[in-house]
């Protein structure tokens, strides 16, 4: 355990000044198509360039998704430890009492990096919450899951927190809790992302019907969903030719102008090797990107394509954002606000993401085949999990030199 010295000192380094706005979600291992609990979160921020980082400096080894330019990684955006504990975040805009004065603010990064140092499990993160020096400088939803099957959300503000269990059937009947950028215990009709929550929801609670809760969903239908909740309007149903532009207004679906990652963490079974604990990432614009996984177990060697290069940035995420230029090419005024759908998905089937989905549902099937082989052994295999991130870093390297260079 961190000493109250060193917690105040890490408080005291770094204060975000920027807004953000998430869709996240939990999901009880009870409720999952093979029993392992889920986290997830879609990541909007004003940091395009998004990274992982290998930890080794608390009592747990950890990975986590950093903001490229927080160098010295001071900030956790969603990430697991050795022990097989994860935790993500979505701001809160309506738990925030108004007699609260508060100065300082935008702490969570700090907090999720505390709690990876030191934290195995749900008692050990609300000692955390318990323990941490007030105000904390939070207004969140913090989501954790970990080896024992816990998984819960942490309604928190500056001074306390209220605990939504994953695993209450009269909180969560199927299993699974939703949230965006407002909280349940909060005030209501404040915050955002109600339109975002409903698009979650109905997408989530069709996947429980058809016990379709997998990661597999959670990356290619929730993070990439192009359905809209108010409007009804589905994208993926637009017919839309590739010989020329077709430009639509895009805001308020799960992924937006400013999505720029999403962590996925995949629990094991209790008694299950932490060890096993998946890491799913996509770093950049999600209908741009590829997920790829790591596992804190195989040590600092990560896949290079998620890592900074000498540019000081990941070539996964700035490739992705390459591309994303090609979504969203109006610079001037409110261009960012529409997207280009030909250039996403159209009737050729030369849409970028109708490129994308193929190639990553082959990296989904070779994950897959090596998990199932080491659940038998209840251990990864470092050596083969080395080979797997060579591996990926050569297709995706070769994945997007050829797509870039066909889109030129």
């Amino acid at each position: 355990m961190l000493s109250r010295k060193t917690i105040v000192v890490l408080f005291s380094l770094i204060i975000s000044v920027t807004g953000y706005c998430c869709t996240t979600a939990i999901i009880s291992g009870k409720h999952t198509a093979d029993g392992r609990p889920i986290l997830v979160k879609h990541r909007d921020s004003s940091f395009e360039q998004n990274k992982l980082m290998y930890f080794t400096d608390g009592k747990y080894d950890y990975i986590g998704l950093i903001n490229s330019v927080d160098i010295e990684g001071k900030e956790v955006w969603g990430g697991s430890n050795s022990t097989g504990f994860a935790i993500m975040n979505s701001a809160s805009y309506n738990l925030k009492p108004v007699d609260d004065t508060t100065k300082i603010v935008d702490r969570e990064g700090i907090v999720m990096k505390l709690a990876l140092q030191q934290c195995a499990s749900l008692e050990d993160f609300e000692k955390l919450l318990d323990e941490l020096p007030k105000p904390l400088g939070v207004e969140a939803n913090f989501g954790v899951i970990d080896a024992n099957g816990g998984c819960a959300y942490y309604e928190c503000d500056n001074f306390g927190y209220k605990k939504v269990d994953a695993n209450d059937s009269n909180i969560a009947p199927f299993g699974y809790i939703i949230r965006t950028n407002y909280s349940f215990n909060g005030s209501q009709d404040d915050g955002y992302g109600y339109i975002r929550y409903l698009t979650a929801e109905k997408l989530f609670y069709n996947a429980a019907a058809s016990n379709n809760l997998d990661y597999k969903f959670l990356l290619q239908k929730m993070s990439r969903s192009l359905d809209h909740s108010l409007t009804g309007i589905n994208l993926e149903n637009e017919i839309v030719s590739s010989s020329r532009p077709k430009f639509v207004a895009f805001q308020d679906y799960i992924v937006r102008n400013t999505s720029v990652s999403t962590i996925l963490v995949k629990g094991v079974k209790k008694d299950e090797n932490p060890s096993l604990t998946t890491i799913w990432t996509i770093l950049g614009f999600p209908l741009t990107s590829v997920a790829i996984p790591t596992w804190v177990a195989a040590g600092e060697n990560l896949p290079k394509s998620v890592v900074p290069d000498n540019s000081g940035n990941a070539p996964l995420c700035d490739n992705s954002l390459k591309l994303k230029e090609k979504c969203f090419p109006i610079k001037r005024g409110s261009g960012k606000k529409y997207i280009n759908l030909t250039a996403v998905m159209n009737t050729d089937g030369n849409g970028i993401y109708q490129q994308i989905h193929p190639f990553e549902k082959e990296i989904f099937s070779r994950v897959d085949d090596k998990l199932n082989k080491w659940k038998l052994k209840d251990n990864i295999a470092k050596q083969e999990v080395l080979d797997l991130y060579s591996s990926f870093d050569l297709s995706i390297y070769d994945f997007y030199k050829n797509l870039l260079a066909k889109l030129e």
